[in-house]
């Protein structure tokens, strides 16, 4: 015979409980639902249990795609997944609150970089039960933070860089048209071309546009196509990913990201090799790029001003530099005229020069050597401004007196290519009577009727000279 027997509980008190904290979750979620930042609760492991609408909206998933194992991996940037698992392992293991930087794809499908702020809740027993985690977009912060550290660095090169002189000196009729011109270009966002010669001091009126503009409270950052690898333009100009070349082991803002608000200076713009002059060409017209091994379109508003001492016609012509590129540099442009076309203002700079390395060596110089003076306005500077810098220093440095003058030697005069001799010419047309006698005379390869016939006049230095 089987006997059963049954017992009764109580639950009510049981049901009323759970009832209540029920009526809490809800409550909280209608209230985590109500804050815009976004919020995510996770057991005591770390796996996610519930998101509030804000992350939702954020990510464009549903509740259930967020409390999937597989959900950081499909809404974290591939680049920071291991990272961020490593840190929150570690940050978890200690029981305390913790914060992580991490880039999040939002629902546009950009990727932008949030602050998560983690922190722990117990039970009464004071065991840990879950995480809190709060997200705050920080990317604008991010990119104004790499902003300004390569806008340090640019600052730093320029500190470093010994530039030719801090203000444009003069008052040449040549230069105050050039003058007139920045002045007239300065508020505009046009984009100017600045010519001239090698030392002629472009830089400086790059500069000045940039100070006379709307945007001279924002970065001026300067980049010389010159120096730069061909392989490595694209990057400095541009940025790169990680990984997209050898070398690159972080993420990397380019020169015009930096520049974002600013003036960018693109010094000998008639280097850039021609796979670059397309991405160049793209930014200046539609003010957007992609970043070295990214596909990512990344907007900025930079003005560029683009200098060169190369004939970009020339190169045009030589299909060596893109024609659209060249119209779309030449908006504005501006030649900077070589110091022999400015001599009355040698006068003005030497005193300035003088000036200038005088006070950085501790040295007085009170009088100019006419002598040199003459020499000075005489010679034809083909290094122009930067070649009278250099001599001005050299003389301050070796000065022993309050007399500034300099050795002639210094001032060296390129001598043009002479103009070839009589010499070889005649040795020639000897050599060649020689071989004429003696195919006269009957050689293995036979016999001629006569010598060739010469020229009417062959061209000598000077004069023609008839044979007959």
């Amino acid at each position: 015979m089987i006997r059963w027997f049954g017992s009764n509980t109580d639950i009510e008190d049981l049901k009323r409980a759970e009832k209540k904290l029920r009526e809490d979750e809800r409550e909280l979620r209608r209230i985590t639902d109500a804050i815009p930042q976004s919020i995510i609760v996770q057991d005591n492991n770390g796996t996610p249990l519930y998101a509030n609408k804000a992350l939702l909206d954020y990510t464009g998933l549903a509740m259930h795609e967020v409390i999937d194992p597989g959900f950081r991996a499909r809404v974290f940037h591939p680049e920071d997944v291991a990272r961020v698992l490593e840190e929150r392992q570690a940050a978890m293991a200690k029981e305390l609150p913790f914060e992580i930087e991490q880039r999040m794809r939002r629902s546009d499908g950009e990727y932008r970089w949030i602050l998560s702020r983690f922190n722990p809740f117990r039970d009464e027993q004071g065991c840990l039960v879950r995480w809190y985690a709060t997200g705050t977009d920080i990317n604008d912060r991010k990119l104004a933070e790499d902003r300004i550290r390569n806008e340090n660095v640019a600052l730093r090169e320029d500190i470093e860089r010994s530039s030719m002189f801090e203000e444009i000196v003069g008052s040449s009729e040549p230069l105050r048209r050039v003058l007139v011109q920045v002045s007239k270009v300065a508020p505009t966002d046009s984009t100017v071309l600045v010519l001239g010669e090698t030392g002629t001091g472009k830089e400086l009126i790059a500069r000045a546009i940039h100070n006379r503009s709307t945007r001279s409270n924002r970065a001026f950052i300067r980049v010389n196509c010159a120096v730069i690898p061909p392989s490595l333009i694209a990057s400095e100009l541009f940025g790169h990913e990680k990984g997209s070349f050898t070398g690159a082991t972080q993420r990397r803002l380019g020169r015009f990201e930096s520049a974002d608000g600013g003036t960018l200076f693109l010094d000998e713009v008639g280097e850039i090799p021609p796979e670059t002059q397309v991405a160049l060409l793209r930014v200046l017209q539609e003010r957007e790029f992609e970043r070295v091994g990214g596909n990512q379109t990344v907007s900025v508003d930079v003005r560029v001003i683009a200098a060169t001492n190369r004939d970009l016609t020339s190169a045009v012509a030589e299909g060596k530099f893109r024609q659209d590129l060249y119209y779309r540099l030449n908006v504005f442009p501006i030649r900077v005229p070589s110091l022999r076309e400015r001599i009355s203002d040698i006068s003005l700079l030497l005193r300035y020069l003088i000036d200038r390395y005088a006070q950085k060596t501790g040295k007085k110089i009170r009088n100019i050597d006419k002598r040199t003076m003459e020499l000075f306005h005489s010679y034809d500077w083909p290094g122009n401004i930067r070649e009278l810098q250099n001599i001005v220093e050299r003389a301050v440095i070796l000065s022993e007196e309050e007399i500034f003058f300099v050795d002639e030697a210094w001032l060296t005069r390129v001598t043009p290519p002479s103009a070839p001799t009589t010499i070889p010419l005649i040795a020639d047309l000897i050599e060649h009577e020689k071989e004429c006698s003696k195919l006269r005379c009957g050689s293995a390869r036979g016999s001629l009727e006569g010598p060739p016939a010469l020229p009417s006049s062959w061209e000598f230095p000077g004069r023609p000279w008839n044979r007959n």
